[in-house]
């Protein structure tokens, strides 16, 4: 593979990698959050989680880089290293994949928390556990098939994004150009064997994801059994 095609390909494993370490960080709380709470808002906050679902990607994309641009908070906070925005940096795009791909992580962590139920953790209780050790050692172990498929969701989900990253991103070689931008900029250009090489590479992925995905139901399957 020449550096031309490794280039996006490099960039979208860091891309995907990064967004992935901070969707688990970020997600894991608010997942427990929404599996447990009683408060009657919950479910407000989980559709905020969920609307990436359904938006169109121009239009997240759009309010991402608002938010990011010169004039946003991301203005602000790249100000601090002496940038004037996070819009078209890399570290733009972890923002706006995290925002993306956030739905794909924390509903699978969600679900695996609501199906331990209460009983291990009445149970960690009675043997003084106190809350933050039962989580760590009961229901974090207990939940990881939803932490497998949610970490597998959001990596793949942040690979084969396009829309968004275009958006906030652009199409800056080393920098931007992610896997699915260049399969675009390839395909506008003529540049056919390119564009087949990427793309061929990103069906093998999406195989790999799908029977991966299967893989875990069919253990979560014999586990419960």
């Amino acid at each position: 593979m020449t550096a031309d095609l490794w280039q996006p390909v490099r960039l979208t494993i860091e891309l995907a990698s990064f967004t992935t370490l901070v969707l688990l960080i970020v997600g894991t709380p608010i997942a427990w959050w929404l599996a447990r709470s009683k408060a009657w808002w919950k479910e407000a906050v989980a559709t905020l989680v969920a609307m990436p679902l359904v938006l169109p990607p121009t239009v997240l994309g759009f309010y991402l880089l608002v938010v990011l641009g010169p004039d946003g908070p991301g203005g602000a906070l790249a100000s601090l290293w002496g940038a004037r925005t996070l819009a078209f940096t890399f570290e733009g795009l972890v923002l706006g994949s995290v925002v993306y791909s956030m739905p794909f992580v924390v509903q699978p962590i969600r679900n695996a928390f609501q199906a331990i139920g209460d009983r291990p953790l009445e149970v960690a209780a009675t043997l003084r556990a106190s809350p933050r050790r039962a989580f760590w050692t009961v229901a974090v172990p207990l939940a990881t098939p939803g932490f497998l498929t949610g970490a597998v969701l959001g990596f793949a989900h942040t690979v084969g994004e396009f829309g968004v990253v275009l958006m906030i991103g652009g199409n800056i070689p080393g920098k931007t150009k992610v896997l699915s931008v260049a399969i675009y900029d390839y395909v506008e250009t003529s540049r056919w064997y390119e564009a087949n090489i990427l793309a061929g590479g990103m069906v093998v992925f999406a195989f790999a994801v799908v029977l991966s995905m299967m893989l875990i139901e069919k253990r979560v399957a014999r586990a419960g059994a």
